[in-house]
């Protein structure tokens, strides 16, 4: 890292290209993500008033998946909540200010 002539170094945070094995290692994460979304989902016993066809039904049903008390319908209940989380928090990472 070049120093400044007063002996300081200069603080650019954000800037620093990622390292391929980082990039690789953000990538299978998400891949592992979607994947267990998706076992989740092939694999959870839905009630039997509510059939999920479209994302708008599989979001108003999610929250009788807890009926069943089972570990599957959990996981993916706070799965579905969690991943539009996940995806707001990182887009508004994107877009805030870099001033520090």
């Amino acid at each position: 890292m070049a120093m400044r002539e007063n002996g300081i170094r200069p603080h650019h945070y954000g800037v620093k290209p990622v390292g391929l094995s980082r990039y690789f290692a953000l990538y299978i994460t998400q891949i592992g993500w979607l994947s267990l979304g998706a076992y989740l989902i092939s694999n959870a016993y839905w009630p039997s008033t509510c059939r999920p066809d479209t994302l708008e039904t599989l979001y108003t049903c999610s929250f009788r998946l807890a009926d069943n008390r089972g570990w599957v319908e959990t996981v993916l209940m706070t799965w579905l909540w969690s991943t539009p989380l996940l995806i707001a928090l990182e887009i508004s990472r994107r877009f805030q200010k870099t001033d520090r």
